[in-house]
């Protein structure tokens, strides 16, 4: 694929980000049963990814793009505050970020889909080093 930039990443947060995937919400798992096997566009997301002192729920290191679901937990001050300071520091990195609910994933998962997919599209228009899979649709980049 592309020249992949190398991001460090904390060791310690192997074994926990092993313990999440054993562990995810509805919701992630939704997610990643249409992110699997290269489904979208022939991208490979991994789930759990540990990346410098944080864990994100899904990541393509082509494409440099983290996709988070907030549940529950995220619905208060502090850990919105704590999402944007993550978020921000790996933006630093120059990942790109997409955030979208639990409830989005269980009630709208076509809009969720099509959202990712817009994204996906934009960052390759805007990056001409990202080597396309095999089989993937040039014309979707006319649009």
């Amino acid at each position: 694929m592309a020249n992949r930039k190398i991001i460090p990443y904390n060791p310690a947060l192997k074994a926990l980000a092993r313990k999440l995937r054993k562990a995810m919400t509805d919701g992630e798992l939704l997610l990643w049963n249409e992110l699997k096997h290269d489904k979208l566009f022939g991208f490979d997301f991994d789930r759990q990814r540990f990346i410098d002192e944080y864990i994100v729920d899904f990541y393509c290191r082509d494409l440099m793009l983290a996709i988070e679901v907030d549940g529950m937990s995220h619905n208060n001050e502090e850990a919105f505050v704590k999402d944007q300071t993550r978020q921000q520091k790996l933006e630093n990195f120059g990942i790109k970020f997409l955030r979208f609910t639990e409830a989005e994933m269980k009630n709208d998962m076509f809009n969720v889909l099509r959202s990712i997919e817009t994204t996906v599209i934009e960052i390759i228009k805007n990056d001409g080093t990202i080597k396309l899979p095999a089989g993937f649709d040039v014309g979707l980049l006319n649009t």
